[in-house]
């Protein structure tokens, strides 16, 4: 989870820089191609047997819908919102994973969790209101900010779900199957739309971007999820998305993009208390 909060920031960063370049559904739909031929690949070469995959093969269109309708909101929201207050936004998954958890898994929280998870969600809201008091009594939330909100709670509900669902597929095959699902789903609506785009006339930020997020932030890090989703509870999987913020911020910087102000950088500061506190080895059934 500490690579999956790596490779997730870099997505933010490069989505930025192409989200009013593509359509998000025609991006997506490519991306998951690509990573489903990864994926397959790798199965191929592993010889990993997918029969059980395979039965009742239905399950994963939910999962699958989900994690694809995350992306296309992500780079729908990013069109407006900054990669910063995006990566905010997402750190309120571990709360809202949290529920999922306790709804599907009846998995109970501690109250050193809730608390920790209380206080990510403080400094994630303090990056989001830009560390003004009144933009947050006022909520003043942005359009982009909004639209990608939607898109955690569906995301915060993939680690649940996939135990769920799960048959003790190993983790690959599950995202490979996850990635199928998604495509089932996606084609239709997306299809129309990738062959509308002139792609010979998109810049190579775009093509670097579609690589990045369909190697990197979809068949790796749904793989990584898929990992983790077996061995720790749901909470404790998203925590790591607190990690996020100060990621973006060296991406950012990377790209050579401004320091965010004092007040910001102190609610990612909050974030990382948080992920501290809840990495704390701790029994939860």
């Amino acid at each position: 989870m500490l690579a999956f909060s790596a490779l997730v920031a870099g997505s933010f960063t490069l989505g930025a820089r192409v989200a009013n370049l593509v359509d998000p559904a025609a991006l997506t739909l490519l991306r998951f191609l690509l990573a489903l031929v990864v994926t397959s690949l790798v199965l191929a070469v592993t010889r990993t047997d997918f029969r059980s995959a395979l039965q009742n093969g239905w399950r994963w269109l939910l999962p699958g819908a989900i994690y694809a309708g995350y992306f296309v909101l992500m780079f729908e929201g990013l069109k407006t919102a900054t990669p910063l207050s995006s990566a905010a936004v997402f750190t309120l998954s571990p709360i809202l994973s949290a529920g999922f958890g306790w709804v599907l898994l009846r998995q109970r929280m501690t109250g050193r969790m809730g608390f920790a998870l209380a206080i990510g969600a403080v400094g994630a809201l303090w990056v989001i209101f830009r560390g003004e008091i009144a933009a947050a009594l006022r909520l003043e939330i942005g359009r982009g900010e909004a639209i990608y909100f939607v898109g955690c709670l569906m995301h915060a509900a993939l680690p649940a779900l996939m135990r769920r669902m799960s048959r003790g597929e190993p983790p690959m095959l599950a995202t490979t199957m996850m990635l199928l699902g998604g495509l089932v789903i996606l084609t239709p609506w997306a299809l129309p739309k990738v062959l509308a785009t002139d792609w010979a006339a998109m810049p190579g930020i775009v093509w670097a971007t579609l690589g990045y997020t369909a190697v990197c932030t979809t068949a790796i890090t749904a793989a990584l999820m898929q990992y983790a989703s077996q061995r720790l509870p749901g909470a404790k999987v998203m925590a790591y998305t607190y990690l996020v913020p100060g990621w973006v911020i060296a991406w950012e910087l990377a790209f050579k993009a401004e320091a965010p102000p004092g007040l910001v950088a102190g609610g990612v500061a909050i974030t990382v208390l948080a992920l501290l506190l809840l990495l704390k080895d701790e029994r939860v059934s």
